[in-house]
């Protein structure tokens, strides 16, 4: 048993573990184990009982608001489990302070990150709160509407129906980021050459209704990533890339990204993938594992959602993900999710059509690049099997002229 950032071991009783306790509150929870070392060895505490009523009266005395806590005396190993839950009256604070899980460490958030606490324990997002410019317009969102929903005259009953104006705040962040202009980050796209010191094309789509944005960035994705072929008299579209995922990708950006933080969402093309990065991390409440399984959806901006959703540009049913996966069904390349605190990043690769491989001959396929070699190394350590397997078959797929072999000895290496 390690400590992790929701586990945190504590030999003795010291004012630290409340810092713990702050973090553990304001976020997903965690648990405290006292009587163990940092190494994760057992050394006990020589009075359960009296510790426990330490810790208790440590965390009534100095954390506010009081958190949700349980402690548990473990009499077999001399022992105590506190379990903190995360609470809905954030922010919890230690010493006027309010902390969080950096990994194994406990660190006193920043301003902005203070904000959203004191937004989540209100019961408030960032895109509810009233916009310092009150001075709107919605000829974009207008003219989408009466495309979309067949609607004759748009007006500010309108736009309370969709949450974005009240007679009390006026126009709401929300609106803002939906209004022909505007003072929010947007989307920044490059289409870079072999590497990205190449820069081909370079369009930031930015103060400008978040609806407008998402359709330059489609169109500048389309000039890249998409042509048509004619045979005969037939003309077909030929996608690189599926525009559905792409689509898919760009307007998850759009609705679930932090718009706190002044910071674009980056696009960078490539000529074998396109990289979709957004501002901030999975929102409250849900993990990678479901965000990848489309178990659950949590909207960290639901009423921009629901514009998206009532445009026909997104369902609101945390079906995204999937949606991306099922545009890459055919394909041997699939698409990649990278995740962390900070950023989510969706990697869709250039459609490839498979040919005829083994399930294992796949996983390696899978692992190569046209344009990057990789050692048998680095292949082996990515796949469940071993290095003289991974040998055959990259000699098996060689030979059969679905990869290339560079190099000798030590340095050989392979690529599609």
């Amino acid at each position: 048993m390690k400590e992790n950032k929701t586990l945190e071991f504590k030999q003795t009783i010291t004012n630290t573990f409340l810092k713990t306790v702050s973090a553990f509150a304001n976020y997903e929870g965690g648990r405290i184990i006292f009587g163990i070392t940092d190494q994760g060895q057992i050394k006990g505490l020589e009075d359960i009982a009296g510790a426990c009523l330490e810790i208790e009266n440590k965390i009534n005395d100095s954390i506010s608001p009081q958190p949700d806590y349980a402690l548990q005396a473990q009499d077999s190993d001399q022992t105590i489990i506190l379990t903190v839950n995360s609470g809905p009256n954030k922010p919890y604070l230690y010493k006027s302070k309010a902390y969080k899980r950096n990994d194994t460490a406990t660190i006193e958030v920043d301003t902005l990150e203070f904000t959203r606490l004191v937004l989540e324990g209100k019961n408030l997002s960032f895109e509810e709160l009233p916009a310092k410019n009150q001075d709107l317009s919605f000829h974009i969102l207008e003219e989408k509407f009466k495309e979309h929903t067949g609607i004759e005259a748009f007006n500010k009953d309108i736009l309370k129906t969709l949450n974005l104006y009240s007679n009390t705040d006026g126009y709401n962040h929300a609106a803002a980021i939906l209004a022909d202009r505007n003072e929010f980050p947007g989307i920044d796209m490059a289409k870079f050459g072999e590497n990205i010191s190449i820069i081909h094309k370079r369009a930031t789509f930015a103060n400008m209704s978040a609806l407008a944005a998402y359709t330059q960035a489609i169109n500048l994705f389309q000039d890249y990533y998409q042509y048509e072929e004619i045979t005969s008299s037939v003309r077909k579209k030929v996608e690189l890339i599926p525009e559905a995922a792409f689509r898919e990708a760009i307007a998850n950006a759009l609705i679930h990204r932090v718009w706190d933080l002044n910071a674009q969402i980056r696009v960078l093309m490539f000529n074998d993938r396109v990289e979709v990065i957004s501002p901030g991390g999975l929102p409250s409440g849900i993990t990678k594992e479901n965000y990848l399984a489309g178990k659950i959806s949590v909207l960290r901006n639901p009423i921009l959602s629901n514009v998206f959703y009532r445009l026909n540009i997104v369902e609101i049913f945390g079906t995204g993900v999937l949606r991306i996966i099922q545009a890459y069904t055919k394909s041997v390349r699939k698409p990649i999710f990278e995740i962390n605190s900070q950023m989510i990043k969706v990697i869709l690769p250039i459609l490839e059509d498979a040919p005829e491989m083994t399930e294992d001959e796949k996983a390696v396929y899978r692992l190569l690049s046209k344009t990057m070699p990789k050692p048998i190394s680095e292949i082996t350590s990515s796949v469940t099997f071993g290095k003289s397997k991974v040998s055959g078959i990259l000699k098996a797929m060689a030979k059969r002229g679905i990869i290339t072999i560079e190099g000798t000895g030590r340095g050989t290496k392979y690529r599609l």
